[in-house]
């Protein structure tokens, strides 16, 4: 009876060469861009309300809905900052 060796497993013919880099927007781009957002909100609120307090702007309501947007937005940026710290120091958790 002949028993034959059991060959190696190879890792290197499985993976690719060169990982190609993705095209598109990064995440940076897209969070430099929601704090730009985030920016005009805060200002078009601010214009409205010195208007309204000013007597050259009479509608409350744009006013009160701006000033709402802009609080949500920026609330929503700082969710956004407190789970990036969170993910960020998960990973310096792990132990490799």
């Amino acid at each position: 009876m002949n028993v034959s060796g059991i060959d190696p497993i190879s890792i290197s013919g499985s993976l690719p060469a060169k990982v190609k880099e993705t095209q598109g927007t990064g995440f940076g781009e897209i969070f430099q861009e929601s704090i730009a957002a985030i920016s005009e909100k805060s200002q078009a609120a601010s214009v409205l309300s010195e208007g309204l307090v000013s007597g050259q702007h009479s509608n409350i309501h744009e006013t009160m809905i701006a000033m709402e947007e802009s609080s949500i937005s920026f609330r929503m940026l700082a969710k956004a900052q407190s789970k990036v710290i969170d993910a960020y120091k998960e990973l310096m958790r792990l132990q490799l």
